[in-house]
Formats: C-alpha cells, sequence, structure tokens
C-alpha cells in the first residue's frame, strides 16, 4: 500500500510542477522574503494569550498581556462555572482585557 501512496504522490507532485512551470515559475525557485527588523510588522498591535484549563466545577481561563512600552507581563486569571456559557464569557473576559 506504501507504494501505491509514493507513486500517487509523485504524480500529484509533477502535475503540480506542470501547473507552475506554465505560470513561469518553479517551486523549488520559491523562497521566503526578509523582512527587515525596522518596518512595521502586524503584531505590533495588542496581543493576549490566553489558556484554557479545566477544573472541578468549570474552567479556569488565564490571560496573558505583554506591554511592549514597559517590557511588563501581566496575567490575570478568570474562573468559570460549569453553569455559565462558556463561548459568551470568553467573549466578555476577552473584550475587558483588550480594552485594558
Amino acid at each position: 500500500m506504501k507504494w501505491f501512496k509514493r507513486k500517487l504522490y509523485k504524480w500529484v507532485s509533477e502535475i503540480e510542477q506542470e501547473k507552475h512551470s506554465n505560470q513561469g515559475y518553479m517551486i523549488d525557485e520559491v523562497r521566503p522574503i526578509p523582512i527587515p527588523s525596522n518596518s512595521a510588522l502586524c503584531d505590533k498591535e495588542p496581543v493576549l494569550h490566553f489558556r484554557v484549563f479545566s477544573a472541578v466545577g468549570g474552567r479556569v481561563v488565564e490571560f496573558k498581556h505583554h506591554d511592549e512600552k514597559t517590557d511588563r507581563s501581566t496575567v490575570t486569571t478568570y474562573i468559570i462555572n460549569e453553569d455559565d456559557d462558556f463561548g459568551e464569557t470568553i467573549k466578555k473576559i476577552s473584550t475587558m482585557e483588550m480594552l485594558k
């Protein structure tokens, strides 16, 4: 069965190379473009990282925010009960965190 998968992969790869060669470039020639360090990147906006842990009777949500100006990280922990709607609660918490 492995031989069939290899053969199929080879056929598909050849077809893809033929498609791209008609467009004037080869797949092997595509390389990432280096981005200068002083350019404006999209990740300069405030970024929230959060983790969700299961707990007895609900879930624990931990938000982490890094402030570039002061070079400090803040961690805020929330507890969501089993009875609460998880999606609605996460939406409210993330909105509050983004406004901080």
